[in-house]
């Protein structure tokens, strides 16, 4: 055997050392994995997932529909969050599974979204904040302000704010934001920048990031009396649908470049869903708030995702952006 590999060509060598050093990382990564343990059933609990139609938020809606809980899927698409609501029912084997219509990149839609919420819900246990998305085109929302900044945190902000008063109606109950390691890519945060059309490709996502922790760290400090709680997370990298938004070129161009082997090498959706499944379940984090998990852990974030006077000013400052009025805090 030994005589055989030392006879292959150069460049297959290199090839198979490659492979096997992707291997090895492929075990690190299952082996070091975090895995949602809890059994705790959610009947008659009420969830609100943002983008439960596909990727992460589809797979975190099938388990928790599985756990018996109401499953509220607020998607953008009604034709793709109809066909998503429809296999869940399928998967869960449980029928109380329903679409409303958010557009987290319209703050019109997202109050309208709130109002119906709140018209028709008596209850509001678990709000996960999981919609994300990554563009290319530098472009601004009707709102005026920029495109991921919006839809990634803007619009998850205003909504959990509208929210919030359910919620504590609700106690205990749980709030859970997904982000991205992608936080740390940064080293400044301009407060004055945030609704700039910026310069590089992924530096606006990053910035919607690093806020999404930002804010889930002064909201804890807001609301920590409440019996609410609030976490965010990095589900880690996983193969999901998040350049949908992207031109069809830029995906083109991007599959051509990401090999069979590195999209191997990605978690699947069903593996990048347990911390927040575990989140949304647990009672070990029952009472923890304010903190970023990954892999179903508390971990350390950048820096400037620990600045809480950083996270003061964000807070105060989103506020203003997204034209919230006194009738709509909560805290």
């Amino acid at each position: 055997m030994l005589t055989f590999l030392l006879a292959l060509p150069f460049w297959v060598k290199i090839a198979l050392l490659v492979l096997l050093v992707l291997a090895g990382l492929k075990s690190r990564l299952v082996l070091t994995m975090g895995v949602c343990r809890s059994r705790n059933k959610l009947t008659g609990k009420t969830v609100i997932i943002t983008g439960g139609n596909s990727g992460i938020g589809k797979e975190t809606a099938i388990e928790l529909a599985k756990r018996g809980a109401r499953v509220i899927l607020a998607c953008r698409d009604l034709k793709k969050a109809d066909d998503a609501r429809d296999d869940i029912i399928r998967q869960s084997g449980n029928n109380n599974v329903v679409v409303n219509q958010l557009d987290l990149a319209s703050l019109a839609s997202v109050r309208q979204f709130a109002s119906e919420i709140l018209e028709n819900e008596p209850r509001l246990d678990i709000l996960i904040n999981n919609a994300g998305c990554v563009t290319v085109e530098k472009k601004l929302t009707d709102d005026g302000l920029e495109y991921q900044m919006q839809a990634n945190y803007f619009g998850h902000f205003l909504l959990t704010n509208l929210l919030l008063g359910l919620l504590k109606k609700s106690a205990p109950s749980r709030i859970i934001n997904v982000t991205s390691v992608a936080h740390s890519f940064i080293k400044t945060f301009d407060l004055n920048n945030l609704n700039a059309v910026f310069e590089f490709f992924g530096f606006s996502y990053y910035y919607s990031k690093l806020s999404i922790i930002l804010s889930t760290r002064h909201l804890a400090h807001l609301i920590s009396q409440s019996g609410v709680t609030v976490n965010c997370l990095c589900p880690g990298a996983v193969n999901t649908g998040i350049f949908r938004n992207a031109s069809s070129l830029f995906q083109t161009v991007l599959s051509a470049l990401i090999p069979i082997f590195f999209k191997l090498w990605l978690q699947t959706v069903k593996q990048g869903a347990q911390t927040t499944i575990h989140l949304a379940v647990a009672d070990e984090v029952a009472d923890v708030s304010g903190e970023y998990f990954t892999d179903c852990k508390i971990s350390q974030t950048s820096k400037l995702g620990m600045d809480l006077g950083l996270a003061k000013k964000l807070w105060e400052i989103s506020e203003t952006l997204v034209k919230l009025t006194p009738e709509e805090r909560h805290y």
